[in-house]
């Protein structure tokens, strides 16, 4: 019995000694609070990481000017039966496609692709346009730039995506060669319609013309 007891006596005074350099270097374990349950209100186990990555508090990219206008804009976007808007990318609402299909005129039933590309300060400025396809048309040139009074010097901020696309449709309905991009379309334009449709219209069925391939779209 004096020997049990001399072994408890040792074992206390060893795990004594043992809590009290455990406490001195700082490793002391701590028991849990008996509501284990309760959680900080900064989230659990401690304070809520703040994200940031340079874009503020939230860590949302913040949008241009030309990103909050243009949103509207596609809410009211209509093109009736002759224009279509596709975006290739849903997440970016700047960069979109416009195909076009005249009823009517001398570019009837061909469908023409314009690329859209709305500037960080639209609608203080106007948007960038690009027809992707081959035309012989006096207001497009054969590279593809459009000459669109709405995209230059009468561009303001009122107007929207919708005047820019009912422009284009009315380039092919309505071709102006007092203001020209193809010179030699509008000369031709002007001094003798019915070639300038005849020549169109070998354009429209592909081939070549004057060096220049064009796409077959009828």
């Amino acid at each position: 019995m004096l020997a049990l007891k001399k072994k408890r006596e040792a074992e206390a005074k060893a795990k004594a000694e043992a809590e009290a350099a455990a406490k001195a270097n700082g490793t002391a374990t701590v028991q849990a609070p008996a509501d284990s349950n309760k959680v900080s209100l900064l989230g659990i186990g401690g304070k809520k990481k703040k994200a940031n990555d340079g874009n503020g508090a939230s860590g949302k990219k913040k949008r241009t000017p030309g990103e909050i206008r243009i949103q509207k804009d596609i809410a009211d976007l209509d093109g009736g039966k002759v224009a279509n808007i596709e975006f290739p990318n849903p997440n970016n609402l700047t960069a979109f496609e416009v195909s076009i299909t005249p009823d009517s005129g001398y570019w009837k039933n061909a469908t023409y692709n314009f690329k859209f590309d709305i500037p960080d300060h639209y609608p203080h400025t106007p948007p960038k346009v690009h027809c992707e396809t081959k035309i012989y048309h006096p207001n497009i040139n054969l590279e593809g730039k459009v000459c669109l009074n709405i995209l230059r010097e009468d561009w303001k901020p009122v107007l929207d995506i919708n005047a820019v696309i009912y422009g284009l449709i009315f380039l092919f309905y309505e071709p102006n060669p007092d203001d020209p991009l193809n010179h030699e379309a509008a000369d031709l334009f002007r001094r003798d319609i019915r070639q300038f449709e005849r020549l169109v219209q070998r354009t429209l069925r592909g081939g070549v013309m004057d060096g220049v391939h064009f796409d077959r779209l009828i």
